[in-house]
């Protein structure tokens, strides 16, 4: 059975390339009825706090990506790192290693000066140290007993066969002078004792995994499958940034995005099927294949996700987006209660907008009523038009209230009085909504309804 994982660090919250990592790993184990699996990797205790791993789950959640196991935390697993340590040392394939911090500094100092790469010499390696004594005061790391010849290669599914010389790496601290497991050996044992099968992450772990492929091999198991993401780049193509999209995810929950959209813009980073830019998370789930990541960054595109954003409210029901909007409503100070069904203004504006929080803006109208400036009903409203307003506005009172019959009735309005009907919708647009730009004069009335849009017209035309 497919198992997958994601294992953030619960240092900060979740950004775009970190939900794009989860996504691709649920989307991976949905498509193949496997298991996903969520871990926090809370080990760096001075940086993890709760409040981030709260964000972790929020973020989860609010994306729709549920977790058949976990959250697992790392520091409820200390006992059980410690023991695998014990194993290793008893059995040769770890050592204990004296060398003061700062004899390792000066030797890596020594040979970046002769244009080396820097790492330890093995000196506390078992064949090595034969006759040394350990320095009085100098509590020990333990360090992985790395190969010495041969090397190290994997077929990575997305940046394809990588292979790299044991000769480059050097012995791995896995446990720190205080026995505390370092973040690569927890990680193998992590993988190891949830069964993990495939492994998908970022590049930047790249490196860290003919490491742990050791150790694995070391442990006598077989190293999962490793599917290493490029680096989403930000729209000038450097690294994304908070400037351009590296923000928390639920920061775009407060933006007005659908949680649909930024899975459906989120695997689109470096993803694709085919031709299809809009579809749904069960098509997504459908469709997805390691095997179709591309190996080069994706690009973060603004106007693309405002875009995405758009095509997915359309394909909202009306009455499920306008059940959302009503949280939006509220955030703009505005009730609900006091205007039209939620789901009819949101049916009416979604073309409009390419956000809850735009459309709850747009909206305001409906629910609340406007204040319309001085200067622009004067430039609207003079002495040609009035009198069309004026009649209108009697007319309105018995009129049957629908879409068509409130057209007509501007139309006619505008006719009797040789004006166009740009002449009686603009200002009526004004003087009930308060701006503009609207949809169809007609709909909005007819949505807003005939009791406030007599009272904001008798209001504005009151001599």
């Amino acid at each position: 059975m497919i198992r997958t994982r994601f294992a953030p660090s619960p240092t900060g919250f979740l950004h775009l390339g970190g939900a794009r990592t989860a996504l691709f790993a649920w989307a991976y184990a949905r498509r193949h009825r496997g298991t996903f699996i969520l871990r926090i990797e809370d080990t760096d205790v001075a940086r993890s706090t709760p409040e981030a791993v709260q964000a972790i789950l929020d973020a989860m959640a609010w994306l729709g990506l549920d977790c058949d196991e976990g959250p697992f935390y790392q520091m409820q697993r200390m006992d059980r790192y410690r023991a695998v340590v014990a194993d290793m040392l008893e059995r040769g394939l770890a050592y204990r290693c004296y060398l003061p911090p700062a004899e390792l500094d000066a030797l890596r100092a020594a040979q970046t000066a002769r244009g080396e790469k820097p790492r330890y010499d093995g000196r506390w390696r078992p064949e090595r140290a034969a006759g040394l004594v350990p320095p009085p005061g100098i509590l020990p790391v333990i360090r992985f007993r790395n190969p010495l010849e041969g090397s190290v290669a994997w077929d990575d599914r997305v940046k394809g066969r990588i292979e790299i010389s044991n000769g480059e790496l050097d012995d791995l601290v896995i446990a720190r002078p205080d026995g505390t497991p370092t973040y690569n050996f927890c990680v193998v044992v992590d993988d190891l004792d949830m069964r993990i099968t495939h492994v998908v992450r970022g590049d930047d772990h790249v490196n860290n995994t003919p490491r742990q492929i050791n150790i694995i091999r070391a442990l006598g198991a077989d190293p999962p499958v490793y599917a290493h993401l490029p680096t989403v780049l930000g729209e000038d193509g450097q690294k994304l940034s908070k400037r351009h999209g590296a923000v928390s995810v639920m920061q775009y929950e407060e933006m007005g995005y659908l949680p649909e959209a930024m899975l459906n813009f989120l695997a689109r980073l470096g993803w694709a099927h085919g031709d299809a830019e809009i579809f749904s998370r069960d098509e997504l789930v459908e469709w997805f294949d390691l095997d179709a990541i591309s190996p080069s960054p994706a690009r973060f595109d603004t106007a693309k996700l405002a875009w995405v954003n758009q095509e997915q409210m359309k394909r909202l029901p009306g009455d499920e987006l306008g059940r959302r909007l009503v949280a939006y409503l509220q955030r703009a100070g505005l009730d609900p209660a006091a205007g039209p069904d939620p789901g009819a203004a949101a049916a009416l504006l979604r073309d409009r907008v390419s956000t809850l929080v735009e459309m709850a803006d747009a909206a305001r109208y409906f629910y609340a009523t406007p204040h319309p400036d001085a200067q622009a009903v004067a430039a609207q409203v003079g002495a040609a038009n009035r009198p069309a307003l004026a009649e209108l506005a009697a007319e309105f009172e018995t009129l049957a209230w629908t879409r068509e019959a409130i057209l007509a009735a501007v139309k006619a309005a505008a006719a009797r009085h040789g004006l166009k009907p740009g002449q009686v919708m603009m200002p009526l647009r004004l003087l009930v909504c308060g701006m503009l730009q609207t949809p169809a004069i007609d709909a909005v009335l007819a949505l807003l309804g005939r009791q406030a849009t007599l009272s904001r017209l008798g209001a504005a035309l009151a001599p």
